[in-house]
Order: C-alpha cells, then structure tokens, then sequence
C-alpha cells in the first residue's frame, strides 16, 4: 500500500516537472496576447514619480500629474513598437506648494517658457518573454538627449469593464539632471534622478 502511495507521488512529481519544463509558447507571454494597434494613457492610471538624494538626508518621491502616452504596439513585431510621451512641466507636484513654484522657476522647470516635456522612442529591444529597452529622446528646456528606460508589460488583455484591449506597463531609467540644464545645488542635492512609470493604455 505505501509502495503504490510512493509510485503516485513520484508519478504526480514527475507528470508536474514535464509541464514545468515545457516550453512556453510565445503567444502566452503578456506582450503577444493584444491586438496591434494604437494605444493611449487611461488617465487615471497613470504615474510618473522622481526621487533624488537631498543632502543625503532623504530621497524625496515627486510626480508629474499631467501627461499623455501615445503607444503603436505591433504584437508580430515588438521591436517594430514606438512610445511618445508628452508631460506638462507646470504639472510638477512635490506636496509642497511652495517648492512647486520653486521648481517651476527659472532654477529648474522654467515651465513658462518651456511648458512641456516630451520623450520619443527611437529603439526598442525586446529583453526578455515581456521585458524591453526602450531608448528614446528626452527634451527639457529645449535640450534634447538619449535616456534609456527597462520597461515590462505586467499583463495585456481586454479591460475587464472598458472591454477593450488594455496594457499594464511599468518601466523605470536614470537620468543626471544637469544634463538638461537642472543641475542647481549639485553635488548637494543629488544629480542622480530616478525615475518609475506606471501606466494603463487602452487601444483607441
């Protein structure tokens, strides 16, 4: 009775490890499973958030609250995809109302005189089953420099309310700041900037 017992068990183990080491068809992976399209920023779902070192005291979180994303995703071709950004520079949110003026100013954002920001992908290089590099052209105040962002898609499907194909994409870079002409109080206050992106993007 317990040499039956054992011989399931290892037979359970065995049939569990053929399907583990199956390979996973690419049409399962997050990036395959939506329609080639056009895709723009669901926009109450969607995050653009900054940190820096300040006086290595603390690393202060900042976000922009306006801004649209315009993704043409082509699912036979990943690497054929291109992403635009556009972000309201006077949109800067730091909870501190004082210091958004400061930021707006002409020491930083200037977002008079320079009102937006915009980044344009020119690559993108499918990494891994749903990750990618996406190098593309950041412009701020007129200065216009190659970032490169790790981006995933964490899932792409219909949107179980809106009924339409939908993705989730989170992607993350570093930029040094004074490169685009915002490097007041460097070295104390951090160049390093760290930047997380999370948005939904629903096909049009």
């Amino acid at each position: 009775m317990v040499s039956k017992q054992i011989r399931r068990s290892f037979g359970a183990l065995a049939l569990l490890a053929a399907l583990v080491a199956q390979p996973v068809s690419a049409d399962n992976h997050a990036a395959f499973s939506v329609p080639t399209g056009t895709y723009k920023l669901e926009p109450t779902h969607g995050y653009i958030v900054f940190s820096y070192s300040h006086l290595g005291f603390s690393k202060p979180h900042l976000r922009f609250d306006s801004f649209d994303v315009t993704l043409n995703a082509n699912s036979e071709q990943p690497d054929a995809s291109t992403l635009a950004v556009t972000v309201a520079a006077a949109s800067i949110n730091s909870q501190v109302e004082e210091f958004d003026e400061h930021l707006n100013g002409e020491d930083y954002f200037d977002s008079t005189k320079y009102p937006e920001i915009s980044f344009s992908s020119t690559k993108v290089t499918r990494s891994g089953d749903d990750t990618f590099e996406v190098v593309g052209d950041l412009t701020i105040k007129d200065v216009t420099k190659p970032v490169t962002l790790e981006a995933t898609i964490n899932k792409a499907a219909n949107h179980p309310m809106r009924g339409k194909p939908t993705i989730g994409v989170s992607a993350n870079g570093l930029i040094k700041r004074s490169e685009w002409g915002l490097g007041k109080y460097v070295p104390n206050v951090g160049d390093e900037v760290s930047m997380d992106i999370q948005v939904e993007l629903i096909q049009e």
